[in-house]
């Protein structure tokens, strides 16, 4: 039985489901780029921010909200892949072997 969630934790996951239903709806060969764009991106500012920081999550909302509306148009059909997000990629697949 999991923890009741507080609203600002609804709104978050919220935001990652979103930004997870927008992967499924670009073109089949880049869907992976946008997948690890989305989870590296929510991963490292949720690592960068306090959980009692509020202003700080609220401020982070705004901005992923804002950002995610913009690759949400139908016209962006691609996005870069930075080094360290293909780094980050290939460490969580490392230690997931080598735990498994």
């Amino acid at each position: 039985m999991s923890a009741r969630k507080s609203g600002l934790q609804k709104e978050v996951l919220a935001l990652y489901r979103r930004a997870l239903r927008m992967v499924r709806t670009k073109p089949a060969l880049t869907q992976p780029k946008f997948n690890l764009f989305v989870r590296y991106n929510f991963h490292t500012q949720a690592s960068s921010v306090s959980p009692r920081d509020v202003a700080a999550i609220e401020h982070l909302l705004r901005r992923g909200k804002r950002q995610l509306e913009m690759y949400e148009q139908p016209s962006v059909r691609d996005c870069q892949i930075s080094q360290a997000m293909s780094d980050w990629e290939q460490s969580r697949h490392g230690s997931r072997t080598t735990s498994q």
